[in-house]
């Protein structure tokens, strides 16, 4: 239903989002991209939102939905909530950073006492699914609310009713703090293959839980926002987005690939009227070694900031990764270098400007590759997004500081 109304008009779109029942309609609203979301709710009041809306989403998806409406309008549709615990779970999430896992959890869950018996927990847990539409666990507390392990709803099943929950409880547990980073929660998910995951307070109190479909809107999110930043659009744009926005986003770096080709404009123009009228053969060559500098370089630096993400790379590996980057550059500059060699030297039949050309190859991939992986590694030690070192960022440093190390072994040969 999402994706037919994302291709209506907004009008259209209304006419089908007010003939659904309330559940089914909050359950949509919920699968549409955030601006047809927030046009949507633009037709509906404040009452409205609270009743129809907001009271048939799981806390965490209320939160998010009264997060993006104006700041007047969000204490109003609060205040009209008629259930309180709803109401109170929302309020308490709104104080998280969305980015956080605080910012990802639902309030909604089941949680026992270790000391309760197993008859005990059933009557307890019929109460509290109430409230749950899915039961992904069972969490244990201790008498001060702190989580002490999980559950096995099979376990709880086929044990005797008077034993106590305590005795089939499974203490080994995996949990986040609520104000861990939210891309840390999807590694942590993914390393031990988790579809929920409990998230605690600095004291160990059970505060709520994130499910797998939070994780993966996380995951969707920053794959888009490495791929924009990568092709060099600073901020976070959609195809639908105005002609001004979309702009906005992409001319920085356009404009420091502006300077940068400017810049080597200004280098061969300094060292190629010092060549003799015979070497002007170099000239050829220029987009050449211009592109392979880049080329390499963006290879290396996404290869880093992909380690970076998923964390198989770390902070204080910087060496050994310098290390290993030289010998693949190594590598891929003596068989690069040896091919050019070979292609100079039967195009022209001078051994000096083969010489030079797969000499100054060689350099620019090898500087190349260690100044994409130094780079990315530098952003991240300095909490700075390490995908900004990709794409036009290296390609425009690359292609000058690779003009400069051509010109150089140039003129030192010819």
């Amino acid at each position: 239903v999402a994706e037919i109304i994302e291709d209506l008009s907004i009008e259209q779109a209304n006419f089908i989002f007010q003939l659904m029942d309330e559940e089914k309609s909050a359950l949509v609203l919920m699968e549409l991209e955030e601006d047809t979301r927030e046009n949507l709710l633009s037709f509906l009041s404040a009452k409205e939102i609270a009743t129809e809306v907001i009271e048939n989403l799981e806390s965490d998806d209320a939160t998010d939905v009264i997060s993006e409406l104006p700041e007047g309008q969000k204490e109003e549709v609060l205040s009209l909530i008629e259930d309180d615990e709803h109401a109170s779970d929302i309020e308490d999430l709104l104080n998280y950073d969305e980015d956080t896992a605080g910012g990802l959890m639902a309030k909604e869950l089941i949680k026992v006492n270790e000391n309760w018996t197993t008859l005990r927990c059933l009557k307890e847990m019929r109460k509290q699914s109430k409230q749950v539409k899915k039961v992904h666990s069972i969490y244990v507390v201790n008498e001060e609310e702190k989580l002490v392990g999980t559950l096995s709803l099979r376990k709880l099943l086929l044990t005797e009713s008077r034993i106590n929950i305590s005795e089939i409880t499974n203490y080994e547990i995996i949990s986040v703090l609520a104000s861990v980073d939210d891309e840390e929660v999807a590694n942590i998910m993914n390393k031990y293959d988790l579809i929920v995951i409990p998230v605690i307070d600095k004291g160990g109190v059970l505060l709520g839980r994130i499910t797998i479909d939070d994780v993966m809107d996380v995951v969707k999110e920053e794959a888009e926002k490495d791929y924009q930043m990568a092709s060099g659009i600073t901020e976070d744009v959609e195809s639908s987005d105005s002609v001004w926005q979309l702009t906005r986003a992409r001319f920085p770096w356009l404009l420091i690939g502006l300077f940068g080709g400017l810049l080597g404009a200004f280098i061969i123009n300094v060292f190629l009227p010092e060549q003799e009228e015979s070497n002007f053969q170099l000239a050829f060559f220029i987009p050449l070694i211009a592109a392979m500098g880049g080329n390499v370089g963006v290879q290396s630096a996404a290869i880093v900031v992909q380690g970076l993400a998923n964390e198989s790379i770390k902070i204080d590996t910087i060496f050994r990764k310098l290390v290993k980057e030289l010998g693949v550059a190594l590598l891929n500059g003596i068989i690069c270098s040896t091919i050019i060699f070979g292609a100079t030297f039967t195009l022209y039949e001078r051994i000096d400007l083969s010489l030079t050309v797969s000499l100054s190859l060689m350099a620019v991939i090898v500087f190349a590759a260690l100044f994409g992986t130094f780079v990315p590694l530098t952003l991240e030690k300095y909490k700075i997004d390490p995908a900004l070192a990709t794409g036009p960022f290296i390609t425009t440093v690359n292609d000058v500081l690779g003009l400069v190390i051509y010109f150089l072994i140039g003129s030192a040969i010819l």
